[in-house]
């Protein structure tokens, strides 16, 4: 059976971190497997607490897993700090995991702060260059790139950038872009546009999270990478499309099938 492993944060609420990732890896059929890096006391209305992991514990959870069932791809998702950035990809170096997809996971959908100042150095010089794939918005990317992203052309030069930065592939997310939610993804020298209609909705909760463990998933399966995000954003929308209207604030998606 293939196999995936999502490294992140929790979240209670069921929609977003490695709540969403095993819900999107058992929806694509892949067993699912979970290293937690954060307590996070979470909902649809914002983040209220965080509590992090030791990096014993992390190191013990992912020593555990890589070495008994092996993932065929990992996904990794809020780290909150540079100690367990680097425990992180010190066992990503160690056991040699393959189809990695980062996604660059800095802040919530409430803008509430999901790793530490200063740790984003940590993260673009350790952890994003074992990527396969790394899967930033726009304002994330805006950190790791070091300037604005307001067109589509904006969005090719900070793409080229941050590859240069890590030596991975990236799939820039466009949907904080005004007028158009088209990502782009650049895989070495090739460039291809996903374009997809905005769906206006307050069901937003996990998206992040939804599209890069499916992107995982689906590599796990044997997908190339092109193939494994133009499905994983199909995916996306038609769980956005039947999101159950749960919650206060930005509501969870209909992560089954």
């Amino acid at each position: 059976m293939n196999t995936a492993l999502s490294i992140a944060g929790t979240d209670p609420s069921g929609g977003a971190g490695i709540h969403a990732d095993l819900k999107t890896f058992a929806a694509h059929g892949v067993y699912g497997m979970a290293a937690v890096t954060a307590i996070v006391a979470q909902n649809t209305v914002g983040v209220t607490a965080i509590e992090k992991v030791s990096p014993q514990i992390l190191e013990a959870q992912l020593d555990a897993v890589f070495g008994d069932i092996f993932p065929d791809a990992v996904k990794i998702g809020m780290v909150p700090d540079a100690e367990l950035i680097r425990i992180t990809a010190s066992a990503l170096k160690k056991w040699k995991a393959r189809n990695v997809v980062i996604d660059t996971v800095m802040a919530s959908t409430g803008k509430k702060p999901l790793i530490d100042a200063g740790a984003e150095t940590v993260l673009a010089r350790e952890l994003l260059p074992l990527a396969l794939v790394i899967t930033p918005n726009i304002p994330e990317a805006e950190v790791l790139c070091g300037f604005r992203i307001i067109t589509r052309d904006d969005m090719v030069v900070a793409a080229k950038t941050i590859a240069r930065l890590t030596g991975a592939a990236i799939l820039l997310k466009g949907g904080h872009l005004a007028g158009s939610c088209d990502d782009i993804l650049l895989d070495g020298d090739a460039l291809r546009w996903y374009s997809a209609p905005r769906i206006e909705t307050r069901n937003t909760h996990g998206t992040g999270c939804t599209l890069s463990s499916a992107i995982a998933a689906n590599l796990a399966l044997g997908l190339p990478l092109p193939e494994a995000v133009a499905r994983a954003k199909e995916y996306l929308s038609e769980a956005i499309l039947r999101a159950p209207g749960l919650g206060r604030g930005h509501g969870p998606v209909q992560h089954s099938r």
